[in-house]
């Protein structure tokens, strides 16, 4: 694994290359010819290869305008690989508008026009793919490893098992001490709960691991330690900091480990071995989520814009209904336990205290309002909520934030739905397994997480628009 100086020594290294290769390959008289003869809106301009001075001027133009705008990219820090794609592509294309720039108002060497383009192409796949090749992580150790957890007996116990260079750790200045039998650096309180001195750099006098801080610096150690892999040391794991340190993760693209007894609440490999295990922190993979991302964008920006019309008439229909306000939001959970305001029309007479709860009131239904829901029609404005990115097409439907406990004591399993997007509609809807029954629906779920695709997504969608439309057909037979 690259790090410090190195990575940016050798980042540059393969930026001023890759430039280098891009300019060659599109002055070739081949790739010119190709360009110009068979690619549209280039079809009509000439070969022209550069030589001599002209030569001269493009590459070290080319070099340093590109490796220029690459330089936030060469400090080593944890990213996302989709994340690092997307930031190089965008540098790439800023280098493309900035040679583009200096040739129009001839403030330097001007590149023509299909050797400029073919020079941004080539970047767009050459850039990416080298600094996400730079760096991957060693694939017989963890590579740089911090501990964070509030549980310093579980902290000295699994650092061992540890097949890397730990850098450190991270726990509150109040931390759980049940099963800590050395007292040299703790003062027993009456709750339960012990403070650490001050002063206390280490986990005992004979550890050499350092404390780096409470767990509210995850973020800021991850990116000035460069870390490959966090391993938890929780003594639960809470909503809070155990689901926050993995959403922590999750942003930064760092690799995260648990010890085995927490299998069960985190989502890992079906056949995983060993003390400390790999959560699956990103299930799927770049060019999965890049797809999904894509077929979430198209289908929900087309299904508003087709049915602006029919939300225009349903916002009236409320408003002269005049039971309440148009639309009714609720919380409900996101990814890594978070949280977000879900948005439907509002289909019941609205209750004094919030909407909590599974079960339907007789008299607060309305003709609208059950009209709405049969027709599901009062889902449309979780449409804006995927253009937008909170959700999904298709995906683990998210449950009330209030009554996640509850699902949890029925179903262990249950959290492990947080690893992805919530959805509109799911493995689990289609099959009718509702939140009433949390074991059966958890497993759907789980089901769909290991086995997403895009052809899979596209079955649910067209399954749950067959079941809307039996549901109307329904709707009308008893009318």
């Amino acid at each position: 694994m690259l790090t410090g100086w190195r990575y940016r020594i050798v980042s540059l290294i393969g930026v001023i290359l890759a430039t280098g290769i891009a300019v060659t390959a599109a002055n070739h008289p081949v790739s010119q010819y190709l360009f110009t003869t068979y690619i549209p809106l280039f079809n009509r301009l000439d070969v022209t290869v550069l030589t001599g001075e002209s030569l001269y001027w493009a590459l070290p133009l080319s070099v340093g305008i590109v490796a220029g705008c690459l330089l936030p990219l060469y400090k080593p820090r944890p990213r996302r690989i989709l994340e690092t794609v997307v930031i190089a592509q965008k540098r790439v294309g800023v280098a493309g508008l900035a040679l583009a720039t200096l040739g129009f108002f001839q403030w330097s060497h001007r590149l023509p026009r299909a050797t400029l383009v073919m020079i941004v192409g080539i970047l767009m796949l050459l850039i990416p793919a080298w600094f996400v090749w730079i760096r991957r992580r060693p694939t017989a150790s963890d590579g740089r490893t911090l501990i964070v957890g509030d549980d310093l007996a579980q902290i000295e116990r699994i650092a061992p098992e540890v097949d890397a260079l730990v850098l450190g750790y991270l726990c509150p200045t109040a931390v759980n001490w049940h099963t800590v039998t050395d007292g040299g650096v703790t003062v027993q309180k009456d709750d339960g709960l012990t403070e650490i001195e001050n002063e206390v750099d280490t986990l005992t006098d004979s550890d050499s691991l350092t404390r780096l801080g409470g767990l509210s610096r995850i973020e800021d150690t991850l990116i000035e330690y460069d870390i490959d892999t966090v391993v938890l040391a929780f003594h639960h794991p809470d909503r809070a900091e155990f689901f926050g340190a993995l959403d922590a993760c999750y942003e930064h693209g760092v690799n995260a480990k648990v010890h085995r007894e927490y299998a069960n609440k985190v989502l890992v490999s079906e056949d995983a071995v060993g003390t400390l295990i790999d959560v699956e922190v990103e299930p799927w993979d770049p060019f999965d989520y890049l797809m999904k991302r894509t077929f979430d964008i198209v289908v929900s920006g087309t299904a508003l814009l087709v049915l602006s019309p029919l939300i225009l008439l349903i916002v009236l229909a409320i408003r002269l209904e005049g039971e309440g306000p148009v639309f009714f939001s609720q919380q409900r959970t996101y990814l890594y336990g978070e949280t977000f305001q879900i948005k439907k029309f509002r289909t019941l007479k609205p209750k004094r205290g919030g909407e909590v709860g599974t079960v339907i009131e007789t008299d607060r239904r309305t003709p609208l309002g059950t009209f709405l829901r049969t027709t599901h029609l009062d889902e449309i404005p979780q449409l804006w909520s995927i253009l937008t990115g909170s959700m999904s097409i298709v995906g683990p439907r998210p449950a009330q934030t209030e009554l996640e406990s509850e699902f949890e004591s029925e179903a262990i399993e249950w959290r492990q739905r947080w690893f992805v997007k919530p959805g509109l509609t799911g493995l689990a809807q289609i099959n009718d397994a509702t939140s009433q029954e949390p074991t059966e629906k958890v497993q759907y779920d789980l089901q769909y997480i290991r086995n997403q695709s895009l052809l899979l997504d596209l079955k649910i969608l067209l399954r749950q628009l067959w079941k809307v439309v039996e549901d109307v057909a329904e709707l009308a037979g008893r009318e």
